[in-house]
């Protein structure tokens, strides 16, 4: 016999796929909503997603040299937590607050878990709930695009939540041309980024159609206007690129349709029934937490085992 069969360890399949490259890839999907922000903020826009990528950078290089741990800075997701954080806040935000907030996404929330791959919940979003938290004046004041002063207005859903009167303008809306934080407001350059990613097969689109198409179905019977839930607050930031995170998320494509529900539900159930205007952070977050349980119960059946023997191990 010439020919033998030779055994290896596993995995036998490799991919050039690599966190740099998805995380490279996240990037260029955020270039748009980032120049769209930068437009209609200005400079102040620009300034803080520098401020907290350098952060978030300098915040892993320095924790993972204390931990002794393998520097990671090169796989570029701090610099994508820095850029997520930065477009969850409002462009008036003091940069010291920011860095606040860089260093809970990654210091706490990421390197005290373990690292990429082991944070139970998305750095840039727990960040920005403590933010909410701890600077609720500066977290809730929203400066007016192309505006040459420091004026501000209520966002579209902040105007709702508190029982005013709303009249959109659909194009404006989808274009960005309204308060809200810094990379939330242009539709247009989050669907572009959206498409992108679907295009380089960086996420699948189950989570954010049926994350948004929740909200929708939900905004419809709740009586509210569908298009400006869809358009306004964080909602396509959020399930675009946020609520696909693959540490946070599950993994099984039951898992993954539970999991996008929950988000439309708490999402909605926030805006409707609760004292803040906007729910998705919070959605996503508590998901992210659910995210082992629902992986647990969307287990796919292993090949060739009866059920009852299987149940059974997982006890053991």
């Amino acid at each position: 016999m010439t020919h033998q069969l030779l055994v290896s360890s596993s995995p036998h399949l490799h991919t050039p796929v690599t966190t740099r490259r998805i995380m490279g890839d996240v990037l260029i999907a955020l270039c748009p909503a980032m120049i769209a922000s930068v437009i209609y903020f200005g400079w102040r826009a620009l300034m803080l997603l520098v401020i907290s990528v350098a952060t978030c950078v300098l915040c892993e290089y320095v924790s993972r040299r204390v931990m002794k741990r393998e520097q990671t800075i090169q796989d570029l997701s701090a610099v994508v937590t820095g850029v997520l954080l930065a477009m969850n806040v409002p462009s008036s935000l003091n940069p010291l607050e920011l860095m606040f907030g860089d260093l809970i996404a990654i210091v706490v929330v990421k390197q005290m878990f373990g690292g990429i791959g082991q944070n139970f919940v998305n750095p840039a979003l727990m960040a920005r709930i403590i933010l909410l938290n701890s600077f609720p004046g500066d977290m809730a004041s929203w400066p007016v695009p192309f505006a040459a002063d420091a004026s501000t207005s209520a966002t579209p859903l902040g105007i709702l939540s508190e029982g005013g009167t709303y009249t959109p303008d659909y194009l404006q809306l989808f274009l960005g041309n309204r308060g809200g934080s810094l990379g939330e407001t242009c539709a247009l350059a989050l669907l572009l980024g959206f498409i992108y990613l679907l295009a380089r097969k960086v996420i699948a689109p189950t989570i954010p159609l049926i994350y948004v198409g929740t909200v929708a179905v939900l905004s419809f019977f709740m009586g509210r206007d569908v298009l400006v839930d869809l358009l306004c607050g964080g909602l396509l930031l959020g399930a675009i690129f946020m609520a696909t995170d693959y540490t946070t998320s599950p993994i099984t494509t039951k898992g993954k349709v539970i999991y996008a529900i929950g988000c439309g539900c708490i999402t909605m159930l926030i805006r409707n029934f609760g004292s803040l205007p906007e729910g998705v952070s919070y959605a996503i977050v508590v998901m992210n937490i659910l995210t082992p349980l629902i992986e647990r119960a969307t287990r796919p059946h292993a090949f060739g085992v009866p059920r009852k023997k299987e149940k059974e191990a997982a006890k053991q």
